[in-house]
C-alpha cells in the first residue's frame, strides 16, 4: 500500500482528496505543524507528496528544496496560481508533475498512479509470492496454487484477482476495475469484465476457491479471505 503525504492547507480540499485516495486503498497523511513539514515527511517517510504551493509559515517551493535535499521521491504540485513561472519553479526545483486548481479528481488520480507506476515500478515493487486463503498467488506466473493443485490465469483473469487480493473484505467497484484495466492498457468493456470474473471464478473453483470471490450487487466484487460467498 502506498503512502501519499498530502501537504495542503485548505481543510475541505484536504478531506476530499483524502476520500478519493482512500477509494484507491491510498495510506493519506495530512500536516499537523505547517513549521515542522520536514520533520512529519521524514517520520512518515511517503512514496509521493502532493504538495499545495500556498502555504502558512513556508510556501510549497521551500518545503520542496527541503524535501529533495533528502529525497529523490515523487512529488506534485497543486496551485490555484495560473503563471506560467509557477510551473517552470516547480520542474526546476524537481516536482514531477503540476495539477492546477480547480481540477477533475480522476485526473489528478491518473497522475499519481501513472507517476507511481513509472516510479515503483508495479510489476517489480510487489513481492512475487503472496498468500490468500491458504492458496499461494505467483505474480511472476500468473498462477495460484494450493492442496487441490495448481491453475494458471490469463492476463485479465489474474490482473482482477490481484486487484480484488490487494483489497480483500473491501468491495472493489466495477467501475474502478475497468479504469484500472484500461490504465494498464488491458482494454475492457463493462460486458467483458463480466465475463473474465465468471472464468476466474469458474478456475478458482478448480482449487475450492471460487466462493471467495463474492459479487455485491450494484456495488462490484469482494475477495473474501475467508467465509463462502453471498452471491
Amino acid at each position: 500500500m502506498f503512502k501519499i503525504f498530502l501537504v495542503e492547507d485548505d481543510a475541505t480540499l484536504f478531506s476530499e482528496i483524502k476520500e478519493r485516495l482512500l477509494q484507491w486503498s491510498y495510506e493519506v497523511y495530512g500536516v499537523t505543524d505547517f513549521e515542522k513539514v520536514i520533520e512529519e515527511y521524514t517520520a512518515i517517510r511517503p512514496d509521493l507528496v502532493i504538495i499545495d504551493i500556498q502555504l502558512p509559515k513556508f510556501d510549497g517551493f521551500h518545503w520542496c528544496r527541503m524535501i529533495r535535499q533528502h529525497s529523490n521521491v515523487p512529488i506534485i504540485f497543486l496551485s490555484s496560481r495560473d503563471h506560467p513561472t509557477d510551473m517552470v519553479m516547480s520542474m526546476q526545483l524537481g516536482a514531477d508533475d503540476f495539477v492546477q486548481k480547480p481540477f477533475y479528481f480522476d485526473v489528478l488520480i491518473a497522475k499519481i498512479q501513472a507517476i507511481l507506476r513509472r516510479v515503483y515500478n508495479y510489476s517489480t515493487e510487489q513481492t512475487q509470492l503472496k498468500t490468500w486463503c491458504g492458496a499461494t498467488i505467483d505474480y511472476e506466473n500468473n498462477t495460484v496454487s494450493n492442496e487441490h493443485g495448481m491453475i494458471a490465469l490469463s492476463k485479465n483473469e489474474f490482473f482482477i484477482l490481484k486487484r480484488l487480493i490487494e483489497r480483500k473484505n473491501k468491495i472493489v467497484s466495477r467501475e474502478q476495475l475497468i479504469k484500472s484495466l484500461w490504465e494498464d492498457e488491458r482494454f475492457i468493456s463493462d460486458n467483458t469484465l463480466t465475463v473474465n470474473v465468471n472464468r476466474l471464478r469458474k478456475r478458482l473453483d478448480e482449487l475450492n476457491l471460487g466462493s471467495y470471490i463474492e459479487t455485491k450487487v450494484g456495488q462490484g466484487y469482494m475477495a473474501k479471505e475467508e467465509g463462502t460467498s453471498g452471491d
